[in-house]
């Protein structure tokens, strides 16, 4: 193409010059929210009366483990009826914590909380792994069944999650690396990758599952209990919670995962995991109905903020889609995408309003992927005024084909049968979009059996090396689009009343 910013499109039914065809599908699936009528969420409301964890014999010392004096403020603020735990300025070392009904949690500025590097202070416990029944570590912070919670203030909370995780040599500094063998843990054969212990060696060398089959007991993980890490935090069927004004930070598989929780707040928090963190997400919702996530800056090793509801036929037999969300005012700096919805997402995704992000060097910008197996509805999805900036990868990126091998020909494995596995991906409206640097602005790759569909992009601009990539999508529209080429600065302007140059 030379200098030309390349526009590729592929099984592909564009509609430049109306949008009767798309209007008439969003119609029959027409959403009770708009951006003028956005989903209303309710926060929690606390008791005045204060419970300082120094009262219940905390110490402050890096020797000392507090986990009984924080466990005890919390229960005894429930048993009176709920109001706030205080944990006051300094270093605090903690084993696994568990949430109560009616209590804010809340880390006075100057507050860290790090949770102890002791393994054996972590039990086996039946958890969610990628949307299925798993074996896990407790997490530091755990909440089960509650409602009228939260988790606040001005502190850091740290899982001190380089006990937990494998890293491999080239991700590290030389100075790092040394370090790391220092510290204790055991390397590969071929010494360039470093394990915690050589149960979670052996775990992953031999491709050990995490997940339980029926029947199964969790006494059968022991022998690679060191490989099962523990998210950070984890609040499964609560209602009502906020998480508001912390800092997140080093934990050994995702951050911050609230599952079926109703009524959820995240506002002002800071996420921070290193680039090599495996798994090393920053928030995943799963089968949350009425969120916000807000004002908040991640830095992380994976997905930043990520839209989840199950894997597979265990979502699907779930079926709790996440819905009915505001994901506004983020900052996401490292991450996989800046806003991702799935891969599990087997129970749906719908009624979602994005707006006034900030992406920088992020690998994606809007990430949606999925695959055959998966089944599942993602629609209504609304996205203004995103800011891009040295996106790694794709600006806008839909994939059907999430971790699907291809023939070195580059020919996919066509098996156009539509059933409960099929996932559905439509009806989505993005516009006012900017971004400076992409490897490629808009790439949509759907199934032959079921395409993308009423994918709206308008009043926007991308400079890129490539313009676009459309596979097996129909009802594609761009109106007042701008692309201009990377390296040139030559731009092409996509209007509704012009078609589209191939």
């Amino acid at each position: 193409m030379g200098s030309k910013l390349k526009i590729i499109a592929t099984t592909l039914s564009l509609l430049m010059v109306t949008g009767t065809t798309m209007l008439q599908a969003q119609e029959k699936n027409k959403s009770p929210f708009s951006w003028k009528n956005l989903p209303v969420v309710v926060r929690p409301v606390f008791k005045k009366d204060t419970f300082n964890i120094l009262s219940f014999q905390a110490k402050m010392s890096g020797a000392a483990l507090n986990t009984v004096s924080i466990q005890s403020a919390i229960d005894q603020c429930n048993k009176r009826g709920g109001g706030t735990v205080v944990i006051p300025q300094g270093i605090w070392i903690s084993g696994p914590l568990y949430l109560k009904s009616n209590v804010n949690l809340h880390l006075n500025q100057g507050a860290l909380l790090i949770f102890t590097t002791d393994k054996s202070k972590f039990q086996l416990v039946r958890g969610d792994y990628e949307g299925k029944t798993a074996a896990r570590n407790e997490s530091p912070i755990n909440g089960n069944d509650l409602e009228n919670i939260a988790i606040t203030g001005k502190g850091i909370i740290d899982g001190n999650g380089d006990a937990w995780r494998a890293v491999n040599e080239s991700q590290l500094t030389s100075a790092q690396w040394k370090e790391k063998i220092a510290s204790g843990g055991v390397l590969s054969d071929n010494h360039k990758t470093w394990y915690p212990s050589i149960q979670f060696k052996e775990a992953q060398q031999k491709g050990k599952s995490m997940l339980i089959a029926p029947g199964q007991d969790l006494q059968s993980f022991n022998d690679m209990k060191d490989f099962l890490r523990p998210n950070l935090l984890v609040l499964k069927n609560c209602k009502k919670v906020l998480i508001e004004g912390l800092t997140f930070q080093n934990s050994a598989a995702w951050c911050l995962h609230p599952i079926l929780c109703e009524n959820l707040t995240i506002t002002g928090v800071r996420v921070k995991n290193p680039a090599y963190a495996q798994n090393g997400d920053g928030m995943d919702l799963e089968s949350c109905k009425r969120f916000i996530v807000e004002n908040s800056l991640l830095d992380v090793g994976d997905d930043a903020i990520c839209i989840k509801s199950g894997k597979d036929e265990e979502g699907r037999k779930r079926g709790k889609p996440t819905a009915e969300g505001i994901i506004r005012g983020n900052t996401v700096y490292s991450g996989h995408g800046g806003v991702v919805i799935g891969s599990e997402m087997s129970g749906g995704a719908n009624n979602i309003f994005i707006e006034n992000c900030t992406f920088m060097g992020t690998d994606k910008g809007l990430r949606f992927k999925s695959t055959r197996g998966r089944g599942g509805v993602v629609e209504n999805i609304f996205a203004r005024n995103i800011m891009m900036k040295d996106i790694v990868a794709e600006a806008i990126f839909f994939d059907l084909y999430y971790f699907v091998k291809f023939a070195t020909d580059g020919a996919r494995d066509e098996r156009p049968v539509v059933n409960e596995g099929t996932p559905v991906f439509r009806n989505m409206v993005f516009e006012d979009i900017i971004c400076d640097g992409a490897k490629t602005a808009v790439f949509i790759r759907g199934l032959p059996e079921m395409k993308v569909k009423n994918i709206s992009l308008r009043n926007s601009e991308f400079t890129a090396d490539k313009g676009s990539e459309i596979t097996d999508a129909e009802g594609i529209r761009f109106d007042h689009v701008t692309f201009i080429d990377q390296q040139t600065r030559i731009s092409s302007t996509l209007e509704p009343t012009k078609s589209n140059p191939h």
